[in-house]
């Protein structure tokens, strides 16, 4: 069953991006593949690296009084 989380920061953000990756049956080595980047970054991404545009991001959505939600799908192999 599909679950969603609050993001509100950018490790969050990783995290969901991780879950999402791990539900669809992609490797970071896949994902980085069909984006034309490297596994590193994936991994960076995953992690919640900070960066000023996603600092800024979350500090004008928190600003706003905006919410980001994702919904990720468990085991949907996200392929089609």
């Amino acid at each position: 069953m599909p679950y969603q989380a609050r993001i509100d920061t950018p490790q969050s953000l990783g995290i969901a991006l991780q879950q999402a990756r791990m539900a669809s049956g992609m490797t970071q080595r896949d994902l980085a593949q069909q984006l034309g980047t490297t596994q590193k970054y994936i991994w960076e991404l995953e992690q919640g690296k900070e960066s000023v545009a996603v600092t800024r991001l979350f500090e004008a959505l928190r600003a706003t009084g905006a919410t980001v939600t994702v919904t990720i799908p468990e085991g949907d192999d996200g392929r089609g």
